[in-house]
């Protein structure tokens, strides 16, 4: 077996980055990364982008998604969709992509892989409720940057270079009905822009597909005009929108360097349904969820949670106490760290002891 030092003199590393020179001029070469926060010496097989892509895979956070909501709260079932399969599905959809525009797969899946490391127990349910109580507010992106630069390896981050921690911080929509155009936002690379839309078509799809499952509506209900141009089925969807943003982001390949930089794209007609399934799923299943036991249950527990550490911080856990930090945002990092299963153990407990 090599040994750390023997194995560089193979050039792994220095081989990856040789072969992205074939990729579009208007991908991301991870050997022209700016960098991260702390320099660090190359690993000497992967590039940069590979790097953080395992860094995020081992760290904890990663690991609570698999407890943690995607739409629907505690079902009951198992093939429901949880925050982790929902990243695992915007990995795929964006390195589907990726590979068909030749862009950096490596830096796409990293960033997809990231996106949702914020994310609050609950789902949407507990962002909202943080967003509410947290005086400078809550936004699930803000805090998946927050993760992978400051609370993960007990307060030393992840370091992950620039271009990820870019993608992760800007894959949210600043306008919830926008899959598109105005209110879209902007990202620092293209990559960044794939994941962006993949993580549309991935909740919207199983979303669908959970909402259905749940029995919250039927596959009939669907928008007619949505139907007709991406499908009935979740596979004829997911496929007829990713050929679709291949299609339309083609010049995105294009061996001449561009002067201004190509988007990714969806065609009017795609856009179009898929904002009508967009609209669909807040007024049929999101806007409906705050009538529901589990969702009252959840913000119950979140808001609970919250006023109990503020007026009892010397309860939080050591690694949040010593930070040099608001009592606020002590709290609220806590708490957007738990895992669905956790927050409600944890509330009910504490409420024994009162």
């Amino acid at each position: 077996m090599y040994s750390h030092l023997s194995i560089e003199r193979f050039h792994i590393r220095q081989f990856t980055e040789g072969k992205e020179e074939q990729l579009s001029p208007n991908a991301v070469k991870s050997r022209l990364s700016r960098g991260r926060q702390i320099p660090e010496e190359p690993d000497p097989i992967r590039t940069c982008f590979q790097r953080d892509r395992d860094r995020i895979i081992h760290s904890k956070s990663f690991r609570r998604l698999k407890h943690k909501t995607q739409a629907f709260i505690a079902p009951l079932g198992d093939h429901y969709v949880t925050r982790l399969t929902h990243t695992l599905e915007v990995a795929q959809i964006a390195r589907t992509i990726a590979r068909a525009l030749n862009l950096n797969e490596d830096l796409t899946e990293a960033i997809a892989l990231g996106h949702d490391l914020g994310h609050t127990p609950f789902g949407h349910v507990g962002e909202d409720v943080l967003n509410e109580l947290f005086p400078g507010g809550f936004k699930h992106n803000e805090q998946s940057l927050r993760v992978v630069e400051l609370l993960e390896k007990d307060g030393r981050g992840l370091n992950l270079t620039w271009e990820v921690r870019d993608g992760i911080v800007r894959h949210s929509k600043s306008s919830k009905g926008v899959i598109l155009g105005e209110g879209w936002g902007d990202v620092g690379t293209i990559e960044g822009e794939v994941v962006k839309i993949s993580d549309a078509v991935a909740y919207i799809n199983h979303d669908i597909e959970d909402a259905i499952r749940a029995g919250v509506i039927t596959g009939a209900d669907l928008p007619t005009e949505a139907v007709e141009t991406l499908g009935s089925r979740h596979s004829q969807r997911v496929n007829t929108m990713v050929s679709d943003i291949i299609v339309s982001s083609w010049d995105v390949r294009v061996s001449d360097i561009i002067k201004e930089r190509p988007a990714i794209r969806m065609s009017q007609p795609a856009i179009a349904a898929a904002e009508a399934l967009n609209d669909f799923l807040f007024k049929r299943v999101y806007d409906m969820r705050s009538a529901r036991k589990e969702t009252i249950k959840a913000r119950e527990v979140v808001r609970f949670l919250y006023f109990y550490y503020m007026n009892n911080e010397d309860k939080l856990p050591p690694e949040y106490r010593l930070r040099n930090d608001t009592t606020e945002r002590r709290v609220v990092d806590y708490i957007a760290g738990m895992t669905d299963q956790f927050a409600t153990r944890t509330a009910k407990e504490l409420k024994k002891k009162k």
